[in-house]
């Protein structure tokens, strides 16, 4: 470590601060402030006391060797007496005092930094540890900071609690965890100008998605008040996720938004100073100010290309903290340091999937970190002091970890809180100690009982479930650089954006079919004519629920729109920039009937699956406004988010007139075919599209096979009916034939062909039968992927050697 000649350095001077290496190369935080500021981004002004000021309070206190021989009390096997030890380090700071020309150098430097920026101005007065925010380790929060701090007698005090919490028990904990020698961290003070994000906002961004580690997208967290109740996970922030690509385009680059609860709001105490410890009070949120996003869009945007700027800058992922003055209503970056999760070297080619193999009774939900599955004893406790409860492979749950946590949290097997985001402490540890974690759960602590045995599964998106019992679960490890991708492209089906990140690191050529069924059910959830006809409900509980799940909306259509596109926006940019071919919703009436509102709209069917569905819905009065909110999302994805690599498919198109109405109704929609690079596919799943396939490559770019209706139809067999469901078989030679039929067709006619479902990762048979036919594509369920690929492969090499043996015999 570096001693720096002088005490204290404005921030635009500092060259050699004794700070973290940030991406590979020694952070020098004047260049880092000129280069923010050149590239426009606010920061705080302000100023570092060195490390020099540490170790000459060390020295000149005469307190090093007794600090050295307090340290080395410590019982290393079961920290028995961290806490003794712990407090006895404080207080050799504590009653000892900084040296006076130290502080009469402190005092000079607030002076003049108040005479510049105002006597009204208030400090955050911050830890900064030699041992802190490594690429490889971060467990931010280990260090106290102040914040609110008015007046030199408060900063000099300010000063000297941080050197105390240099030998917090977590920090103590935190070293000897991480192999730092005691007796060679140091620790500085910045000291920044507060900014008035107490009635304001604040919060958290990262560079990268800190679950599934994809890379091409900004992560926002935030919340009305001063930061402290994101970073210890007190209150359910607002949640925004924007991808890079569309960014640096200058499209539209927000892919989702999720409104937070934001309970509490951290505002000034009405006294600075150490009042409290932090000069700061927490109040209860009003309800309006609950029901609004803290940032707008172009805030959003103007943020994230400022994430994006820093990372190029120090070019790893970055942990970045902002806030926004209410006075001025200015965003500002108030820290920055790298994400440690994912900057760690590992192997990048091992992908893991787990399984859960049996359910059980929901005990609670809430936000799932990574994907992992745990199981165990559920161990309550209400305070870190009693860690002691908890056993080895124990399952922590509280209500809300902060940094005390951190020695106890190391033990669980994983973690369930009842608060908490994404980027909230308990959120950070559990990714940063590779365990399974659920928060924001808001009951978990009412509904599990201590001692109860439990499992906890973050395998099903961003919704963790903890169920009752120990349950069977598999964990899968693929190993993707021993997978070879064959010469038929290979797709995947997808329903869950939740999951698209995950899913892109498997191998593949993108995503064949992404059903648009799912997201309309379990995203939007309303049925569309309900919202185009609101004010025309007859069902007074449908429209109370619309009302309160569209209250962010003007206009009730936007509603769909946006949350259709955004959710079709995140698969698309999880695989940009290869195909994603999204088909437009397929609902059977009796589907669409259960959505919020649709029972008005929908007519009854005696045969639903051969009914009232697919391309014949589109054009009919009925449901022809329901459909143009579809392609109006459709067209925001490709035109203004700028994702072109979306394709779009019409199912269950039943005659070639069919299509081409359907066509130009898109076209008078706004989607228009060969327009901006659009291509739009139809289904094969009826034999009519089969006998009249060359007419229909007429009208369409590409065909995808859905085998299951074509087999059911083929076959005349209801695939839903267990009487006959032993004859419902995809390797039928009738159904053979017809595919056989139509990949002729379309290469006959230049038309691409693909095929879905699950036949050829189960019968290899079939997988032949598909490559000996010459098909383009093949989709495949992310679960069936691999043995898929494998099939293809075997295939294709089986091929190989029949034609080389073919040429030999010429």
């Amino acid at each position: 470590m570096e001693k720096l000649d002088k005490y204290i350095l404005p921030f635009t001077e500092i060259n050699l601060m004794d700070i973290a290496i940030v991406g590979g190369k020694n952070a020098s935080l004047g260049e880092m402030i000129q280069h923010l500021k050149y590239e426009g981004i606010q920061v705080p002004d302000g100023f570092a006391i060195t490390s020099k000021v540490y170790w000459d309070f060390l020295d000149t206190n005469k307190i090093r060797i007794k600090l050295g021989e307090l340290l080395n009390t410590l019982d290393l096997v079961n920290f028995s007496n961290l806490s003794m030890v712990s407090k006895k380090a404080k207080a050799l700071f504590l009653e000892k005092e900084i040296p006076s020309t130290i502080q009469d150098e402190i005092r000079k430097f607030y002076h003049t930094f108040i005479l510049e920026k105002g006597d009204k101005i208030s400090l955050a007065v911050r830890s900064s540890a030699t041992a802190e925010d490594l690429p490889n380790a971060s467990f931010a929060g280990q260090q106290e900071s102040y914040l609110n701090i008015s007046g030199e007698e408060d900063l000099i005090e300010a000063c000297k609690k941080c050197f105390a919490s240099l030998f917090t028990e977590r920090a103590i904990k935190y070293r000897i965890d991480n192999g730092f020698d005691h007796m060679k961290v140091a620790l500085s003070v910045g000291v920044q100008q507060m900014i008035r994000a107490d009635i304001g906002c604040s919060g958290v961004a990262f560079s990268i998605d800190p679950d599934t580690g994809f890379k091409n997208v900004v992560l926002i967290d935030g919340i009305w008040g001063l930061g402290e109740n994101l970073v210890q996970g007190t209150v359910d922030p607002d949640e925004f996720i924007l991808f890079k690509t569309s960014l640096r385009n200058n499209n539209k680059s927000i892919l989702s938004r999720k409104l937070g609860k934001k309970q509490k709001t951290l505002i000034y105490a009405n006294t600075g100073g150490l009042q409290g410890e932090t000069g700061t009070l927490n109040k209860t949120t009003s309800k309006e100010k609950q029901a609004q996003f803290v940032l707008n869009d172009k805030e959003l945007e103007k943020l994230a290309k400022w994430v994006l700027i820093i990372e190029d800058h120090y070019r790893c992922p970055m942990d970045i903290e902002w806030a926004k003055d209410g006075n001025t209503n200015e965003l500002y970056i108030v820290q920055a340091r790298p994400e440690t999760v994912h900057n760690i070297k590992k192997d990048q080619n091992i992908y893991y999937r787990y399984e859960l193999l049996e359910r059980s009774q929901i005990l609670t939900s809430g936000i799932s970190l990574g994907s992992k599955i745990a199981s165990g004893k559920a161990r309550i406790l209400n305070d870190p002091k009693d860690g002691g409860k908890l056993q080895e492979g124990e399952v922590l749950v509280t209500d809300v970890t902060n940094p005390d946590w951190d020695p106890i949290m190391k033990k669980a097997a994983a973690i369930i809180t009842n608060k908490g985001g994404r980027t909230s402490h308990a959120a950070i540890v559990a990714r940063e100690i590779g365990i399974a974690a659920v928060v924001g759960c808001g009951d978990a602590t009412e509904k599990i009982i201590d001692g109860q045995e439990i499992t906890i599964s973050c395998a099903d998106g961003k919704k963790g479930m903890v169920y009752n019992g120990l349950l069977k679960w598999k964990k899968h490890s693929i190993d993707t650089s021993k997978i070879t991708l064959p010469n038929t492209e290979v797709m995947m089906i997808l329903a869950d954006p939740d999951k698209a990140f995950q899913y892109s690191f498997l191998p593949n050529n993108g995503i064949g079919l992404l059903r648009m069924e799912f997201i309309i059910n379990n995203v939007i959830q309303i049925h569309p004519m309900a919202l185009v006809k609101f004010n025309e409900l007859k069902d007074h509980d449908a429209k109370e629920k619309i009302a309160l799940l569209t209250q962010q909306y003007g206009r009730k259509e936007d509603y769909f729109i946006d949350l259709l596109a955004q959710a079709v926006g995140t698969v698309a940019a999880a695989f940009y920039p290869k195909d994603v071919i999204v088909r437009m919703s397929d609902f059977k009436t009796n589907e669409y009937a259960n959505l919020i509102g649709g029972k008005q709209f929908e007519p009854h069917e005696g045969n639903p699956m051969l009914g009232f569905r697919g391309a014949s819905r589109y054009y009919s009065p009925l449901y022809r406004a329901g459909f143009k909110l579809e392609c109006e999302a459709m067209k925001k994805v490709r035109n203004e988010m700028g994702l072109t690599n979306v394709k779009l498919m019409i199912p269950f198109c039943r005659t070639p007139m069919e299509g081409k109405k359907v066509i130009g109704l898109m076209k008078e929609f706004g989607l228009e075919r060969g327009e901006e690079g659009l291509e739009i596919y139809t289904m094969i799943e009826i034999p009519s599209n089969i006998i009249l396939a060359e007419q229909f490559a007429e009208i369409f770019d590409g065909f995808s096979i859905g085998s299951n209706d074509l087999t059911q139809l083929t076959l005349g067999i209801d695939r839903d009916s267990e009487l006959v469901s032993s004859l419902f078989d995809e390797n039928n030679e009738s159904v053979k034939q017809l595919i056989r039929q139509v990949i002729n067709a379309a290469k006959y006619t230049g038309t691409k062909i693909g095929l879905c479902g699950q036949a050829p990762s189960d019968s290899p048979e079939f997988a032949q039968f598909l490559v000996n036919a010459g098909i383009d594509s093949i989709s495949f369920n992310p679960d069936a992927l691999i043995k898929g690929i494998n099939n293809i492969n075997e295939a294709e090499s089986h091929l190989h050697k029949k034609e080389v043996k073919i040429l030999e015999n010429c």
